[in-house]
């Protein structure tokens, strides 16, 4: 755009601050309604699009078998079998089953249903530890351990609202279980981890919002020394914020286990544009009005910022790629914030210092001696050292990249961790109890087999003992905790009658139990959740195991493939069935295996988003590439350094390549803005002078607030964010130590050009705006 054309658009907006002003008094309480509204959803079934197959055939199978959320309560005990103990479990399980909605079962109850019911005495305790021990199949369902009885627990839930209720009726009763023969209450399941992740996820932004505001006001009133300046910078980072996140509730977005860094990503860069255009501002020349210094400076900063923000708005959406559903979110969510944040710092801002009347360098003396030194030091130093640094940045980032994706055959990536423990606080509660649970009853995955025949065939006797064949197979899969199907009734209702725990082979027999199956399917409401009443034509087996990462869900999908065909071969019933793996668990294995290719895509369209915006801009295709070294060298070293520490890829540490990029853009624009300036004096050292004077100090302290935003994540109870927080704070501090380093040495390479032999003044000051439109 030509500069006259600029200055008079930007006059323009200038002289309608006071209607400006008006319209944000208004929009931004409505995004701040708005943003009070955004449901919070961080569940991890939400991480897969609604149209990937696996949710299709998850949702098609919910129909027919809606999944309850299931809890167990473990009580522990010295001995578990005293007559007390079982009578407090007795009183536990009655107490959770008069909670409308909810759904409690423990050995105790089995065995009721078996053998009768009976007072509490030691010869009923007795028979029932002969009963409970009898038979591995308890001990896998974890109604029983080495100093503990557990109470599985379901309830109906709709919504997390509803849940959490649920959960805190369920909690009200256990944490009264009798202190005499109770020692101690351990709660595990899918919905404890569920709201304990909504709840730290949502927790994040109330804790690392202030501690940001508090390192915000402390840099702005160092560096600028102004109280009203301050307020100009806050009060429009919050309507960017509020408009932001107001925008997700319009959209239908909520917040998720990564979503959550939506409001924090737009602040930081709010706050760092700010930066940029407030350093500009106060280099007032003594001969421009203020008024006109006021427009000059917005439009010396107009292309810079402009460029920047769109780079930053298509990296992140380029995030839309993902097949991950809150990480597509985020980065559309993200995009959107970014282009408001823009449209606030050129409306809103300005307005904000013409009425606030914001100092500049003449009426307060800025704090930037040391920097204006250094910017000094900086060209001849990084041409002393030229080759070594490029060498280095190039062999560090070479490092990162084999760090991250391996070398086939010698090195494996980066392991892409989805293990729910991961995902929670090893000082929480929770996390110890769910440890627990592993370490002495069983896995905590479960994914569900489902099986189709035509309909009335699932109580056909041949067809079941397929059913129970398959079932002992998959038994066998390494790493799997335990198998419940339609015959598991079937098995304990022959050892209650003291027939042993498996079935009989003899052809008549089986078709007595066939029989017995209808019957049970009338009388047993839990049987049902295991075969469709209405057709006879649906089963499904519940099979437990370990490893919930991709992996092991590849190895437990594999086993179970292997087994039904195994079955089928030996019972021709079985042919005429269907089998499919399905549930939250496969769900979860496939978000693993999507992390890398997520990574990869999402980076790689990142990357050439932001090299042709820098080409628009700059023109120049070599230079641009040099002007992404800073990023690309912070984002590799950072995998290189997650690598050496052991550290896993997750949901949120996936997005530190496309957030690094994103963000540290906006120095490197800067940068060669002011380089093209600079060059107008002729010579490389003059120009990256004059390019450190403007923007050095910008770039320093914009990636201070940067990293000083996602540091303050550090605080968050909620492991991936905290993770996140730290480990991109550091990569914005590798990028800009690469900007006064590693690109200043790669520019002197690429031009060749060498100091001027002897410095026989010191150069004229540069420090203002462009000397074709400050003079």
């Amino acid at each position: 755009m030509p500069a006259r054309r600029l200055d008079r658009i930007l006059h323009r907006v200038y002289s309608l601050r006071l209607p400006i002003l008006v319209a944000y008094a208004f929009l931004v309480p409505a995004g701040a309604w708005l943003a009070g509204h955004v449901e919070t959803r961080s569940g991890l079934d939400r991480l897969v699009v609604p149209s990937d197959p696996d949710v299709v055939a998850t949702e098609a199978f919910h129909r027919i078998f809606p999944e309850s959320p299931v809890a167990m309560v473990l009580l522990e005990a010295d001995d578990p079998w005293r007559p007390d103990v079982l009578d407090a479990v007795g009183a536990t399980g009655q107490a959770l089953r008069a909670i409308p909605g909810v759904t409690a079962v423990s050995i105790l109850d089995v065995y009721s249903r078996a053998r009768g019911a009976g007072p509490p005495t030691a010869e009923r305790a007795e028979a029932v530890r002969r009963f409970a021990t009898g038979t591995d199949f308890f001990r896998r369902q974890g109604f029983l351990g080495d100093g503990f009885l557990g109470v599985a627990v379901a309830f109906e839930a709709r919504g997390p609202a509803e849940r959490d209720a649920k959960l805190a009726a369920i909690d009200a009763v256990v944490d009264r279980a009798p202190g005499g023969a109770i020692t101690g209450v351990r709660k595990v399941g899918g919905p404890y981890v569920e709201s304990w992740i909504e709840r730290a996820s949502r927790e994040a932004s109330l804790r690392h919002f202030p501690v940001f505001g508090l390192f915000v006001v402390g840099l702005a009133l160092f560096l600028y020394r102004s109280g009203r300046a301050l307020v100009a910078i806050m009060l429009t980072v919050g309507a960017a914020v509020a408009l932001a996140v107001g925008a997700g509730k319009l959209l239908g977005f909520s917040f998720s286990v990564v979503s959550a860094l939506v409001p924090l990503t737009v602040m930081v860069t709010t706050v760092a544009t700010l930066v940029y255009l407030h350093s500009r501002f106060v280099d007032q020349p003594a001969s421009v009005p203020l008024e006109e210094h006021r427009v000059r400076a917005l439009a010396n900063k107009f292309l810079p910022v402009t460029a920047s923000s769109a780079a930053g708005v298509l990296g992140f959406a380029a995030l839309s790629v993902s097949p991950i559903g809150p990480v597509r979110e985020m980065g559309i969510w993200t995009a959107v914030g970014l282009a408001l944040s823009w449209v606030v710092a050129f409306t809103l801002y300005p307005a904000l210092q013409a009425t606030l009347r914001t100092p500049t360098r003449r009426a307060v003396r800025i704090r930037s001696g040391a920097f204006d030194r250094a910017a000094n030091a900086i060209p001849r130093l990084t041409w002393r050292w030229r080759h070594a640094l490029v060498a280095a940045s190039l062999a560090a980032a070479a490092a990162g990249a084999i760090a991250l994706f391996g070398v086939p055959g010698r090195l494996a990536p980066m392991q892409v961790g989805l293990d729910v423990l991961e995902y929670v606080d090893p000082r929480a509660a929770v996390y110890r109890d769910f440890a627990f649970f592993r370490e002495h009853v069983a896995g905590l995955n479960a994914a569900r087999v489902w099986v189709r025949t035509p309909p009335g065939a699932i109580t056909d006797p041949e067809v079941l003992r397929g059913l129970d064949d398959f079932a002992e197979a998959v038994q066998r899969i390494p790493g799997v905790s335990s198998v419940v199907g339609p015959t598991s009734f079937l098995r304990l209702r022959r050892y209650a009658a003291g027939q042993g725990d498996a079935l009989p082979r003899d052809p008549e027999a089986m078709a007595a139990l066939a029989g017995d199956m209808e019957q049970l399917l009338l009388m047993e409401p839990e049987l049902q959740a295991f075969v469709d009443v209405a057709t006879l034509g649906n089963a499904q087996l519940t099979v437990v195991f370990l490893r919930g990462d991709g992996p092991g869900l590849a190895a437990l999908s594999r086993g179970i493939d292997d087994a039904w065909r195994g079955a089928t071969e030996h019972v021709p019933a079985l042919r005429q069935a269907e089998m499919r793996l399905v549930g939250e668990s496969v769900l979860a294995g496939k978000i693993g295996a999507s992390l890398v290719p997520t990574l990869a895509e999402s980076f790689a369209i990142t990357a050439v988003l932001i090299f042709l915006a820098f080409l628009a801009v700059f023109r120049s295709a070599s230079a641009r590439l040099l002007a992404m070294i800073p990023s690309v060298f912070a984002i590799l070293v950072t995998f290189l350094a997650m690598r050496l520490a052991g550290a896993s890829l997750n949901v949120a540490t996936i997005l530190i390549a496309t957030t690094v990029l994103g963000t540290t853009e906006n120095d490197q624009i800067h940068f060669f803005h002011h380089l093209q300036e600079g060059d107008r004096s002729g010579g490389l050292e003059g120009a990256l002078r004059h390019t450190l004077r403007v923007a050095g100090g910008a770039i320093l302290f914009a990636t201070l607030i940067n990293a000083g935003g996602f540091l303050a994540l550090g605080l968050s109870s909620f492991p991936p964010l905290r993770q996140f927080g730290v480990i991109t704070a550091g990569a914005f501090l590798l990028a800009m130590i690469a900007d006064f380093t590693a690109l200043p040495a790669a520019l002197w390479l690429l031009r060749r050009e060498r100091p001027a032999p002897i410095a026989t003044s010191e150069p004229p000051d540069e420090a203002q705006p462009g000397a074709t439109r400050d003079g």
